[in-house]
């Protein structure tokens, strides 16, 4: 009954559980999910300071015609000096006010004399405060700054260093288990041949590595298994409760030797969707157990790794505590679109060659993976529609 992919991501993503237990002052906080709210230790800034190189003057300086006498210097780093009657102090970017400037004038205000200054007419207007940052106007002490649950970033990791909290607690990474499936499907060293019903294991590594992009993620391993109904049952019953994710190729679809859907209901596992209007990846399968995921991708590998991307690693933000797991993608315009519509959401392989710009890349299908290795990225466009967008764009 699910008409589009976000519908499906988000029906599943009800019956998951974050993880909660918390990891304290990792090696690195960089691409980590912020486990506690990061609070102001004092407030910033810290004191009044100026935003110009300028002048710190009274206003009733402004009055003056002749030159006024230049008392000292407030420069980053130190504490201002006291401003003396009928004279301004010469001030930094940066540097704490003195107490008793009523506002900074620029120094392109000003007629720099020796030891003196004069005013420009432009410095006349100056207002009461003009070019003062007031103490705490960014944040008060004990405000919060950060919330639980953001992703962090070099952007975060500057705010949590500018009020002490150089590491932080964290989310345990979301721990996943991968299991590619499939009698065609070997793992052969590079350069042994290999016969033609046979290939390559390439979802292991698209899979996996889709996952591994992320530093809030823990591939814990990468099993393969056979085409055999209870031994694949029997690995999922020992496998699911051990992790937070348990991730399929393979074996998903409608076959006789498609033992997928079968097994993850016999382990207990509620499915919530299997089969979507996508292309490629149709018939995609999303369960849940005690909280925990299950998916199932297509073993055709341009399915697999873009479910993985599309489906699966949403559904994992949301497993790690991120408060924003569902944050939107940017579009792109199409060049060369074609007039080509499916009754489908269609996961379109582009290449980017310009900024909010794509080419579509050329496919023959959801097994082409040179068409994959061409791509920057896919399109989704939806089902009967066509040109050039915008459409939402999703990058490797």
């Amino acid at each position: 009954s699910m008409k589009n992919p976000t519908e499906a991501i988000a029906q599943l993503a009800d019956k998951l559980s974050v993880v909660d237990t918390v990891e304290s002052n990792p090696p690195t906080c960089t691409g980590r999910v912020l486990a506690a709210d990061v609070v102001a230790d004092r407030d910033s800034p810290a004191a009044d300071v100026s935003a110009m190189d300028g002048y710190a003057i009274r206003l009733s300086d402004l009055e003056r015609t002749d030159a006024i006498a230049i008392s000292g210097e407030a420069a980053a780093g130190g504490p201002p000096p006291q401003m003396q009657d009928n004279h301004v102090v010469r001030i930094f970017t940066g540097a704490i006010a003195p107490s008793d400037c009523d506002a900074i004038v620029k120094r392109e205000d000003t007629q720099e004399l020796d030891g003196a200054i004069k005013f420009r007419e432009s410095a006349l207007g100056t207002k009461p405060g003009e070019h003062i940052r007031r103490a705490g106007e960014n944040a008060k002490a004990g405000s919060t700054v950060l919330k639980a649950g953001t992703l962090l970033t070099a952007a975060h990791l500057a705010t949590m260093a500018n009020f002490g909290a150089q590491s932080a607690d964290v989310f345990r990474k979301v721990r996943v288990l991968v299991i590619t499936t499939g009698d065609e499907v070997i793992e052969v060293p590079d350069g042994d041949a290999l016969q033609p019903w046979q290939l390559r294991n390439s979802n292991a590594h698209s899979v996996s590595s889709v996952l591994d992009s992320n530093p809030w993620i823990e591939v814990v391993d990468v099993m393969h298994c056979t085409d055999e109904r209870k031994k694949l049952e029997s690995l999922l019953e020992s496998v699911v409760g051990a992790h937070d994710a348990v991730i399929l190729t393979g074996g998903v679809s409608m076959g006789d030797h498609d033992y997928v859907p079968d097994a993850v209901r016999t382990v207990g596992g509620e499915v919530v969707f299997h089969g979507l209007p996508v292309r490629p990846g149709k018939p995609i399968l999303g369960a849940a157990r005690d909280g925990k995921l299950i998916i199932g991708l297509p073993g055709n590998p341009v399915s697999a790794t873009i479910g993985c991307h599309r489906f699966v690693q949403p559904l994992l933000s949301k497993i790690s505590g991120q408060a924003n797991w569902r944050t939107p993608c940017p579009v792109v315009h199409l060049t060369n679109p074609g007039k080509k519509t499916i009754p489908l959401h269609w996961m379109r392989l582009v290449k980017l060659t310009d900024h909010a710009v794509a080419e579509p890349v050329l496919s023959k299908g959801s097994g082409d993976l040179v068409s994959l290795g061409q791509s920057t990225g896919y399109v989704e466009i939806l089902p009967g529609a066509s040109g050039e967008g915008p459409w939402p764009y999703y990058r490797w």
